[in-house]
């Protein structure tokens, strides 16, 4: 998995209100046994006026060439609610997205955000609300270690991460990596077990 540490970029405003998963991507777009090639169909009945021919909507956001290579996503409330697919976090990672920012996120798409290599920050309604109603592409520098979001004008932003997630990403570690990296103390605890319970190992 990718490390994410720290992130300078622009960010894109997505700024709606309960965008599910089906939004993020069509069930209809999920062809691919891999992860890989998803970030086509990302956003795809917003994203193109024509899906079939692939023919894109120039009112949307991310089709604007200020916003089109955007590693960062300003969305709204509830971002990513819905099921539970993980293909719309794979989508958003294969288009390029590394960080959303949002009020809040699904519950899941959140877990899956973090296992996939992306950020998902929370930080304050009327915050997220600011930043993408701004006008102007923002660039934003996100830092993981400091847990800050510094904005174009200077002010820095802090914002809190579950210890668990925060070293998942920095180190680049799924729940498999995080175990291993704790395999010596769980080596420890089952010598001890046996030592003391030693009937239970006949």
């Amino acid at each position: 998995m990718q490390k994410f540490t720290r992130l300078t970029g622009v960010a894109a405003p997505l700024f709606r209100a309960n965008v599910d998963t089906d939004a993020i991507i069509p069930s209809r777009e999920m062809k691919k046994v891999s992860k890989e090639g998803l970030g086509e169909g990302m956003f795809a009945d917003w994203r193109y006026s024509d899906v079939a021919n692939r023919v894109e909507n120039p009112e949307f956001i991310l089709n604007w060439p200020c916003f089109r290579k955007a590693p960062i996503l300003l969305a709204g409330p509830n971002f990513g609610c819905g099921s539970s697919r993980e293909h719309a976090v794979w989508a958003l990672q294969d288009y390029g997205i590394r960080c959303v920012i949002a009020p809040s996120f699904g519950a899941i798409f959140q877990g899956n955000c973090v296992r996939n290599g992306i950020l998902p920050l929370v930080l304050p309604e009327p915050s997220v609300a600011a930043l993408a109603q701004a006008g102007t592409p923002q660039l934003l520098t996100v830092d993981l270690a400091a847990q800050s979001v510094r904005v174009p004008d200077g002010t820095e932003l802090p914002f809190t991460i579950a210890p668990a997630d925060k070293e998942m990403l920095l180190e680049g570690l799924d729940a498999i990596g995080v175990t291993l990296k704790r395999l010596p103390a769980i080596r420890d605890f089952e010598g001890s077990y046996r030592a003391r319970n030693p009937w239970l190992f006949f």
